[in-house]
């Protein structure tokens, strides 16, 4: 057996069920719920599913926003979310049993309610997480999207969309705010936790754009850095109402060139931009990683694996994170199954290998954790020329 360095600290996540009542008080999901709940037989929408123009005013108000001079594109924002995550189902206007054609002659579908809008309310904390993933892919496609004044001038005689007139790659784009959230989440982890204080917009930008071995940037790194912040206060404006981030915009007065120049003090750098992580969006993070193959632990991932398992991923673990381990790993198996627990340790403890030291040392504390119950497993490896000295310690 040996060990192998993760990739990255164990995460400590909050429940699924605590995570859940997160997932659903997201404004933006909250929002799209209340829509698909709304949404009945005289709903129209449009080819794409968006909701149709004329319905947008009363969208707005079953949301209480008919007095916010953006209540027309949350509304549709959330009813974006709500098509996106199968919340509401859309009946294509092209097929024969849609109604036609609208007020404006444009083909009108309808809708009825989705299979997740029961889940949201009678499924488990996994369901609703599943769903609240789903919007977050949805929402972070659409913060990576490309930004244009008329997309007219981006459609070709033939009807096609000139994309290599946007100057945008999404792959690219999504890279960036990955790494962005990436470093975030490192961020966060190095903090203890999603209570660490708020990270400056600045500073997590030149986080990915400023290379390791740069010791002061150049003006055209921080150049780079600037715009990498913009980008990043329209694309955090973006995810904050799906609940991953809880966020301090820009100060638009800088933005504008309107500000006095502020003074070098730590009360101004709040202008700049704060991001702080949620636990939802720890969680959320992660499971966008786990999914593109990064090794991103959490702490309780070992306590239903065998005791080689938990000795070899626990070895490079913070002390504390590897301590909360090893009880969650006792607890899997109870009062009951203590002494045969004490027995697995040590014989996950054997070996000649370059791990086996630490193993050994692992294996020590968590005996310490398993009680008296581990003295006839103990015991029995006095005499044991690789176990004997951490039995008689």
């Amino acid at each position: 057996m040996s060990a192998e360095r993760p990739s990255l600290p164990p995460v400590r996540l909050h429940t699924e069920a605590e995570l859940a009542r997160d997932a659903l008080s997201a404004p933006l999901l909250a929002r799209a719920a209340r829509l698909a709940r709304w949404a009945g037989p005289e709903t129209r929408v449009g080819a794409g599913g968006e909701l149709a123009e004329a319905q947008l005013p009363a969208a707005a108000e079953h949301l209480g926003l008919a007095d916010d001079e953006d209540g027309a594109a949350y509304a549709s924002e959330a009813w974006r979310l709500a098509v996106d995550t199968g919340l509401v189902d859309v009946q294509d206007p092209q097929d024969e049993s849609a109604p036609g054609e609208g007020p404006d002659g444009d083909a009108e579908g309808t809708v009825t309610a989705g299979e997740n809008l029961a889940l949201l309310t009678g499924g488990s904390p996994q369901d609703v997480l599943g769903i609240w993933l789903d919007g977050l892919d949805a929402v972070h496609a659409d913060a990576t999207a490309p930004a244009f004044d008329d997309f007219a001038d981006l459609v070709n005689e033939d009807g096609s969309v000139d994309f290599d007139a946007l100057d945008w790659d999404p792959e690219t784009e999504a890279e960036f705010l990955d790494g962005v959230l990436g470093n975030l989440y490192l961020l966060t982890l190095a903090e203890a936790g999603p209570g660490a204080a708020p990270v400056p917009l600045p500073a997590l930008a030149a986080s990915v754009v400023v290379p390791d071995d740069m010791d002061e940037p150049t003006d055209e790194v921080l150049e780079q850095v600037s715009e990498a912040m913009m980008r990043l206060d329209d694309q955090f404006r973006v995810l904050e109402p799906i609940g991953i981030v809880e966020y301090l915009p820009v100060d638009e007065t800088l933005l504008s060139g309107d500000g006095e120049e502020p003074e070098a003090d730590d009360e101004d750098v709040t202008r700049y931009g704060m991001v702080r992580l949620t636990p939802l969006g720890l969680y959320g993070i992660r499971e966008r990683m786990l999914e593109a193959g990064v090794d991103a632990p959490a702490v309780g991932d070992l306590a239903d694996k065998g005791a080689d398992a938990l000795l070899d991923g626990i070895a490079y673990y913070p002390e504390d994170a590897a301590r909360s381990e090893v009880v969650l790993w006792l607890g899997h198996r109870g009062t009951e199954g203590a002494a045969q627990a004490a027995a697995e340790l040590l014989a996950a403890a054997r070996g000649s290998d370059g791990g086996a030291p630490l193993r050994r040392l692992h294996c020590q504390q968590a005996l310490a954790s398993v009680g008296p119950e581990a003295e006839p497993a103990v015991r029995a490896v006095l005499d044991d020329p690789e176990l004997g000295g951490l039995a008689r310690v």
